[in-house]
């Protein structure tokens, strides 16, 4: 891919924010070095990894890359036979323990969910388990080799210490002598050459045998090592040396033991770098949030909602375009500032992020080509002054890129033939759109000029865009129009701007007939445009209510189903337990039958036979409701003889014949029984006419009495009489609710009827019908 365009698109910068991402230096290497690919399957392997590394991310987070270094130098080092110092072989160890935590984490992700790539890399480290111990037993975390790293070097540093102490004893006594102590400069112990003395004052130098090792800067306080210590030092020396030699030792199988494994250590390394390199394209992708696109080598392309990634997302407009299907070659018109050059580097910078592997800033569902490569000609118009050395640069660019172009190509052209003579840099513009368009590659150029308006209106492949101008605010609001060429707007802007109404009708006085008939037509195709997105907003609208509607009645009968089902199997339930233990009865009542007509021989009594017959009655199963524990401790009423009278025990009917403080004979049929006050229950007497003479009576009809009562149709006035007739029939056959069907409508009859009932002397209260009994096209009322 050529430099200029990845600079002129700012590719860069892309790989700058990519570099960021990584976690290691071997990352960020590869990142570095990325470059967009031609190759379809190069590509498409390149956006799984990057997929597969999001996924990853999503379900457990990046692996643990911490602890791995760049360690390729000192391995290098290793095989050839050098010494490995403390710090690189701590390094070698923590990138091994690096790898194979990355190993494993991979691995426990792919159990769950399939990384193929991924795991394929990861399958491939090798770990060095030995190794790491070999080092972590000899050397800490601060790069020290550790006495435990060999029993000499153990015993070596046992008896530097030892030395150490004996000295610094000896020296202590000196030091602490009064007569001594006034010879020295300070009364401490310092070092000086790897070797222990003490300060005395430049006067009493020839009082100390032993050696000079150091002086002060003034000269005044000499470093002296006493004669009684120096063939201690000379010891303390010989140790050090000792451990210099031993810690050399130790090194050196380090070194040889790394050596050992430095091909497949090095082989590590390029693997972790691949999969850093993968998990850092994912982070760029959540960071822009970026979505995989499709890919295709037929050069076609459609955007979703795209975005430059290197504007702000909080004030970008995203992009909607598709080319290379019906048309391949968009020529974008439109004012200067309107956002041409931005569609032309967000088109192309996404393109090549694509063939790069790194997900684009678009909606899922986003297309884009793999292309041989792309062309840019791209010029800052606010910064580079027209004049003819600039269109000179142009045109040299131009030809270069005609030169190299195939048919698989994407070109972008900006400003196409401006900086020259507006009538030859139209026609110059038209032959160079041509030759492109007539070789196959996929353009998109930006112009001024009108005349490339009607070029692409009748050319076929190649289709009108313009960048959409507000006139009311005179100002750009960047969305693509893409069927719809740019309209210059001159003569609007100036008129809103305040130039006097005269100027612009003799401006537009000059303008000829053809270029208004086009300004014109330009205008009636906005005006069709934005009549058609405002249509397709509220069809959008009402969609989205549609779906919201629909999702919801779909859970309301899902819940409904469900409760449905639990009632029934609760149901089927009771009923088999029911009939379980009626079946127990009967098989127990017919045993005692047939035991007892063994016992005595057909001559079973009459009362055994009636408590036996009452045995059946009670084993049939009872599944109304049972009354509930506050109605067994009812309050005992009030009767009197005559009243009628339900025996609740029993659920019988009867009439009170005697009463008493707590009981009352009650005759049930034939039979005569006392019962509790408490367990009677008075029937309601229909209300009496307070006066007999008068006409009016009531004839009720068994059979003829109903729950409901429809007034679909019925007038207003009609329906408020039939319902006082229902209420009316309703309490006298002592119903405790009704349902009035009054439909939905215009609202009149369910309103009147509403207010006839609050006013109503029967009516307690009412409600809309629930879920199932009809909503709010019923009226559902409970009586008194």
């Amino acid at each position: 891919m050529d430099g200029k365009v990845l600079h002129i698109l700012e590719y860069h910068k892309i790989i700058e924010r990519l570099m960021e991402q990584a976690a290691t230096s071997l990352g960020r290497d590869l990142c570095g070095r990325l470059e967009p690919s031609s190759d379809l399957e190069e590509v498409k392997l390149r956006l799984q990894a990057t997929d597969e590394a999001s996924a990853a991310e999503r379900l457990k987070g990046a692996p643990p890359f911490g602890g791995i270094a760049d360690v390729r130098a000192a391995l290098k080092r290793a095989k050839i036979g050098g010494m490995l110092n403390p710090a690189e072989l701590l390094e070698i160890a923590s990138t091994a323990r690096g790898g194979r935590l990355v190993k494993r984490h991979i691995a426990q992700i792919h159990e769950d969910h399939p990384l193929p790539l991924l795991h394929g890399l990861a399958g491939q480290l090798t770990e060095h388990r030995a190794l790491e111990e070999s080092i972590a037993r000899c050397i800490d975390e601060q790069a020290y080799v550790v006495d435990q790293a060999s029993p000499e070097l153990a015993a070596i540093r046992r008896e530097l210490r030892g030395g150490e102490a004996r000295i610094r004893e000896k020296l202590e006594q000196l030091v602490r002598s009064p007569s001594v102590q006034k010879m020295l400069q300070d009364a401490i112990i310092t070092i000086r050459g790897d070797r222990f003395v003490i300060p005395v004052k430049q006067e009493y130098r020839g009082h100390f045998g032993g050696i000079v090792h150091d002086q002060s800067g003034s000269g005044a306080t000499l470093f002296i090592e006493p004669e009684s210590i120096v063939q201690m030092n000379n010891k303390l020396r010989e140790l050090k040396m000792a451990e210099e030699r031993e810690i050399e030792r130790i090194l050196l199988r380090l070194t040889a033991e790394t050596a050992e494994h430095a091909d497949d250590l090095a082989a590590n390394l390029e693997l972790l770098g691949q999969l850093d390199f993968a998990f850092a394209k994912s982070r760029l992708a959540r960071e822009m949030r970026a979505s995989l696109p499709r890919m295709n080598d037929r050069g076609f392309l459609k955007l979703k909602r795209g975005r430059h990634p290197l504007l702000p997302p909080e004030s970008v407009v995203p992009l909607d375009v598709e080319l290379g299907n019906s048309y391949t070659a968009i020529i974008i018109t439109g004012p200067n500032t309107g956002g041409k050059t931005v569609t032309l580097k967000t088109i192309g910078l996404l393109s090549l992020m694509a063939m790069s592997g790194l997900f684009v800033p678009a909606d899922d569902g986003s297309q884009l080509c793999v292309f041989d490569a792309i062309y840019a000609d791209i010029g800052d118009e606010q910064s580079i002054e027209q004049n003819l050395s600039t269109f000179s640069g142009h045109m040299t660019n131009i030809i270069r890129m005609l030169r190299e172009m195939t048919p698989k190509s994407l070109v972008l052209l900006d400003e196409l033939g401006a900086g020259t003579d507006p009538a030859e840099g139209s026609a110059l513009a038209i032959a160079i759109l041509e030759h492109i368009h007539r070789l196959g590659c996929r353009i998109v150029a930006t112009t001024h000029y009108s005349e490339l308006k009607a070029y692409a209106y009748n050319r076929k492949g190649i289709i009108n865009a313009s960048m959409e101008f507000d006139i009311q605010t005179l100002s750009p609001t960047y969305r693509l129009l893409v069927g719809v060429p740019g309209r210059s707007n001159a003569f609007a802007i100036a008129e809103r701007l305040g130039l006097p109404q005269s100027i612009i009708e003799r401006a537009r006085g000059e303008v000829s007939e053809d270029d208004r008939r086009v300004e014109d037509m330009i205008a009636s195709l906005e005006e069709d445009r934005q009549s058609a997105e405002a249509e397709r907003q509220t069809a959008e609208s009402l969609r989205a209510e549609m779906e919201r509607l629909k999702e919801r009645h779909a859970a309301e009968l899902r819940k409904f189903e469900q409760q449905r089902d639990r009632m029934l199997a609760k149901a089927q339930e009771e009923a088999r337990e029911a009939v379980a233990k009626a079946r127990r009865e009967a098989e127990a009542i017919i045993a005692d039958l047939r035991r007892m007509a063994l016992e005595e021989a057909a001559s079973v009594k009459e009362h055994k036979l009636i408590e036996a017959r009452r045995r059946l009655d009670e084993a049939i199963p009872d599944l109304t409701p049972k009354p509930s524990a506050q109605g067994a401790a009812r309050k005992p009423v009030r009767v009197e003889p005559g009243d009628e009278v339900t025996v609740i025990s029993l659920n019988q009917k009867g009439v009170v014949l005697e009463t008493g403080e707590t009981e009352a004979l009650v005759q049930i049929g034939i039979l005569k029984m006392k019962v509790a006050l408490s367990d009677l229950e008075r029937i309601k007497q229909p209300p009496q006419p307070k006066q007999p003479q008068a006409a009016a009576s009531l004839k009720r009809t068994k059979g003829d009495l109903r729950m409901e009562l429809d007034l679909r149709g019925s007038t207003l006035e009609d329906a408020i009489l039939e319902v006082d007739r229902f209420l009316d029939e309703a309490y006298l056959a002592n119903l405790g609710q009704v349902t009035i069907i009054h439909g939905k409508g215009t609202g009149v009859l369910r309103s009147g009827i509403r207010d006839f009932l609050r006013r109503h002397r029967l009516v307690k209260s009412f409600r809309d019908g629930a879920y199932g009994e009809g909503g709010n096209g019923v009226t559902v009322a409970e009586l008194k």
